[in-house]
């Protein structure tokens, strides 16, 4: 049995709408045994009387985190939404404590009260937590056919969203607003999303969403369409594209630069290609900048994160800290000698870089720094059939030299 002084201090606890008529035994314990009592207002609300302090936790919410903090040592009780470590607050406090200074007690989450109630088969659905982020994050997973359970803010967001799947063509999509899941006041209402929205929709609420309609699906592989991104024609055709990403080679978690970022095809489509990724586009043309930051939004991966400048001027006046070592580095503009003089020592062992070159110039450059610190060199070639005169004929895009190269 474990000793009283050498049990967590804190206690995560489930909460749901049912109160404490949904709590196991061990739960109901840690509540009535706490000293203090952390939880969000409309948690608190349904609290019955305890002899421990409460106190209803601050918006924004980081401002809580010291609060906390300074209860170190007494009994204390958080309470946080159904499973507090799946798409809830027990992973942004968590960071702060050693292990061993908490333990959680979860409760069903929403997604799960949601699947149970709709009958869906809760590994089969695309589970997405946007009640503190931009709704347009759910544009990758409009898929005609696929099943959604989306956690939202409230009766707003519901607006919101259902204004976004007709403004992409999918209106036709079967909508189920989900509120106070597993309480006294659940209510469970379906229509098409492009109906009228009941005007009394509480929080908290999630979707159930059956997506339909004949919005076009944002592709899977790399390589998507070029009207999928607004240009000034400083864009990174999609077949040099797909290529481009194929030498890239994402994988889960890492983080690219993308000189010269243009449209942000490239960074956007290492974003999509996992959740997990990062991104830095370096772009010196404020418009470009801003329409980069609108594609990704677009596209569902407003984490892209542009800065506007002159890329060597940052390489040369930034401190290594100042810009997070990428894993990967694409050169899609602003190539130049001075550009990879100090590109090269700044990356670490194993980063990859690739640069295309379309100029005589810019080829001849990358022709000498493969044959100084090695790599490969290939050459990109497209042509499409057009018309000419009566008949038809290839029509020959200009050649891309690709330089594909690990430090």
């Amino acid at each position: 049995m474990t000793d009283v002084d050498d049990a967590p201090w804190l206690t995560v606890l489930g909460w749901g709408e049912s109160g404490t008529a949904g709590l196991t035994p061990a739960s109901r314990e840690a509540l009535e045994t706490a000293e203090v009592v952390f939880g969000a207002r409309r948690h608190l609300r349904l609290l019955p009387a305890l002899s421990a302090e409460v106190r209803e936790w601050p918006v924004p919410f980081a401002d809580g985190i010291p609060l906390l903090l300074a209860e170190r040592g007494r009994r204390v009780v958080m309470l946080a939404s159904g499973d507090p470590f799946w798409f809830g607050a027990g992973a942004t406090f968590s960071r702060y404590l050693e292990a061993g200074e908490w333990r959680a007690l979860p409760s069903p989450s929403t997604f799960s009260l949601a699947a149970s109630t709709l009958g869906w088969s809760l590994e089969s659905v695309t589970c997405l937590g946007l009640h503190a982020r931009p709704l347009t994050r759910i544009r990758p997973y409009l898929q005609r056919g696929c099943r959604l359970l989306v956690l939202l803010r409230d009766g707003a967001a519901v607006a919101e969203l259902v204004g976004l799947l007709s403004r992409f063509g999918f209106g036709a999509s079967r909508l189920h607003v989900l509120e106070a899941l597993g309480g006294g006041d659940e209510r469970v209402r379906a229509l098409r999303a492009d109906a009228a929205l009941p005007a009394d929709i509480t929080h908290p609420v999630a979707v159930g969403l059956e997506v339909d309609g004949n919005g076009p699906a944002l592709p899977l592989t790399p390589g998507r369409p070029d009207d999928w991104f607004e240009h000034d024609g400083q864009i990174t055709r999609q077949a040099v594209r797909a290529m481009t990403l194929a030498a890239l080679a994402p994988t889960p978690g890492e983080r690219l630069w993308d000189i010269g970022t243009g449209s942000g095809s490239v960074a956007i489509e290492w974003l999509l290609a996992h959740p997990d990724n990062r991104a830095l586009g370096l772009e010196r043309n404020a418009e470009r900048v801003a329409r980069t930051r609108h594609n990704a939004r677009e596209l569902g991966v407003d984490w892209l994160e542009v800065v506007e400048g002159d890329a060597l001027e940052m390489l040369n006046g930034k401190a290594p800290e100042d810009l997070p070592l990428p894993d990967a580095v694409f050169i899609g503009g602003g190539l130049s000698e001075a550009l990879l003089t100090a590109l090269w020592p700044r990356l670490r062992s194993g980063t990859r870089l690739v640069a295309n070159a379309v100029t005589l110039e810019s080829e001849a450059l990358l022709s000498h720094w493969q044959r100084h610190v090695g790599g490969e060199l290939v050459r990109l070639e497209q042509a499409t059939a057009a018309a000419l005169g009566t008949r038809r004929g290839w029509k020959s895009a200009y050649p891309i030299v690709q330089w594909r190269v690990v430090r």
